[in-house]
């Protein structure tokens, strides 16, 4: 039977165990998920929290009930925000598994004013870029740009070349300089697509979007990698934080 720890609600706790299946594909899309039945037999907890397992995955964009079928994995509404990416970096896989990125580019260019702000550098600086376009089963999802201090260049030259880093930028990182990312801020907002979100995503420009910011620093504070990304319609991030008693 699989364990809980109680530090969690329950509920949360067995949807996390579920979640994980999910990212790491062992649950794919369309496979289906315990029902609630099966919850309460294999974690040994009442009806009313199974329930609300189910009903977490659901408003999560994890699942979607199917009549005469029961709940099934839904990666048609999961994004890849920040928090999606970090968690997934973590676990050993940076896409769902229904889901893959292509780069477009990857390239030493100067700094513009609002990168060297991001990162912490001087406006004209040497900065990496990498640009990617992340395809779903239908097309594109999600396109974004990720900057990295130009030194990098030497310590991880990965960066430069124009292939997916499988185990995640900031893995690569950490593992060429030590540096670990230690803390995460996002902005989201939701827009109307630019010219360029319309290419990228096969979208019609002015349609909506929701375009988001990234930045992801050190035990110092200073920014590893900062960036950028917007996604279609209908995608899912999911944002998980703890909140200590006053």
């Amino acid at each position: 039977m699989p364990s809980l720890d109680r530090s969690d609600p329950p509920y949360m706790q067995i949807a996390d165990q579920i979640r994980q299946r999910i990212i790491t594909g062992e649950l794919r899309d369309g496979d289906t998920i315990p029902s609630a039945r099966q919850i309460m037999q294999q974690w040994g907890v009442a009806m009313a929290t199974a329930t609300k397992v189910l009903a977490a995955l659901r408003s999560e964009g994890y699942a979607r009930g199917v009549p005469g079928v029961g709940t099934v994995v839904s990666s048609a509404g999961q994004g890849h925000a920040g928090p999606d990416r970090a968690r997934s970096a973590r676990r050993g896989r940076i896409y769902p598994p229904d889901q893959h990125a292509k780069i477009q580019s990857a390239e030493l260019i100067p700094a513009d004013p609002a990168i060297a702000d991001a990162l912490g550098i001087e406006a004209g600086a040497q900065v990496i870029r990498r640009q990617r376009v992340t395809y779903g089963s239908e097309g594109p999802v999600s396109a974004s740009t990720s900057w990295f201090d130009g030194g990098l260049a030497v310590a991880a030259p990965r960066l430069l070349e124009p292939e997916r880093i499988i185990e995640g930028t900031t893995s690569l990182i950490s593992e060429a300089t030590g540096r670990v990312v230690t803390a995460g801020r996002d902005k989201v907002t939701a827009r109307a697509a630019t010219t360029e979100d319309a290419e990228a995503l096969g979208v019609p420009a002015g349609s909506p979007v929701l375009a988001g910011r990234t930045w992801w620093a050190d035990a110092n504070g200073d920014v590893i990698e900062y960036g950028e990304h917007v996604t279609i319609p209908g995608r899912w991030s999911t944002y998980e934080y703890e909140v200590t008693p006053q």
